[in-house]
């Protein structure tokens, strides 16, 4: 399927919307649509996207896989259902706790999580709703990625021959393939999303999974958790693009009250990037990588060595895995 990307300069907000609105229409018919609701921006503008079109014929679920931000899932559950739209919390934990037990390899860690969301939880959901549509926030540079073989992106599938109606029982709608994040952004002000929504920095569709170089365990999963909150509390006001934190495999040789301890080494990420194609590391001051590093080996249980990315993308990618 040939994919033609719209630029920012050539996005009409207005005409796109309204175009997208009556696609999403024409293609569910009378019938029911599944909404994967993630909080990230992309997600959110397929949600309002999709109301729009179809009302209560939607519905919207927000899958609690056990890897998000610390308290996000009540966070996006009360910020939609303010704005009208009632979301269903899917407690899934256990299904991708378990998808990923022992499994080290990036890939094999994508593609249990891919199976995990596609087979298990909403087939699960179209099954017993009725719905013949999954729609969700698929962007240009998750296709590009995952085609160039970069990275496999967990929504990517007819892009790589993967028939979803054949192997699921339904089909993907994705309204916002041809756009990039900066253009995702300003249709989320044009739909009339709050700020704390479109300005969020990205986060990525494997959740905490992807920042945990190894095996993702309950234990690990906490302490990256703790570990972004920090990030994220001390760089909102950087202005960068993205900012994380990343658990690395090794345990470090560090030292507490004047003992040795092995403990865990957290790598902190920040970037400046337009659309995640390229990016450059944000030069904080060494004011603030101290901050960080005094938090992070305080607040986060275990932690004893804290480094500051330094390497542009490309060689390097903005997720570690």
């Amino acid at each position: 399927m040939e994919i033609t990307e719209i630029r920012l300069g050539d996005l009409d907000t207005k005409k796109f919307i309204a175009e997208k609105v009556e696609k999403i229409s024409s293609s569910v018919g009378q019938g029911l649509a599944i909404n994967a609701l993630s909080g990230g921006v992309d997600s959110a503008v397929v949600t309002i996207l999709g109301h729009r079109a179809l009302g209560d014929r939607l519905k919207t679920c927000f899958v609690e896989n056990g890897l998000m931000r610390e308290g996000e899932p009540e966070f996006i559950v009360s910020l939609f259902q303010g704005m009208g739209v009632h979301v269903d919390l899917i407690d899934a934990k256990d299904t991708f706790l378990n998808a990923l037990k022992g499994r080290v390899d990036p890939e094999e860690k994508r593609e249990a999580i891919t199976q995990s969301f596609y087979r298990d939880i909403f087939g699960d959901l179209v099954r017993t709703s009725g719905a013949k549509h999954l729609l969700q926030g698929t962007n240009y540079t998750d296709i590009e990625e995952t085609v160039a073989g970069i990275k496999r992106q967990h929504n990517i599938l007819e892009q790589l021959g993967i028939d979803p109606e054949a192997l699921y029982g339904y089909r993907v709608i994705e309204p916002l393939i041809q756009l990039r994040k900066s253009s995702i952004r300003q249709l989320a002000e044009a739909l009339g999303l709050p700020e704390v929504i479109f300005n969020r920095p990205p986060f990525p569709g494997p959740a905490l999974a992807a920042r945990i170089i190894g095996e993702v365990t309950q234990a690990r999963i906490d302490a990256v958790r703790r570990a972004t909150k920090i990030v994220e509390d001390e760089l909102s006001d950087s202005g960068a693009f993205q900012y994380l934190a990343i658990l690395h495999e090794d345990r470090v040789v560090g030292m507490k009250e004047g003992k040795r301890e092995f403990g865990l080494q957290i790598e902190v990420r920040c970037w400046e990037s337009k659309d995640a194609r390229i990016g450059s590391p944000t030069r904080l001051s060494y004011d603030v990588l101290d901050r960080l590093a005094d938090r992070m080996t305080t607040e986060v249980p275990g932690v004893v060595s804290v480094t500051y990315n330094i390497t542009k993308k490309p060689p390097s990618t903005i997720e570690a895995v």
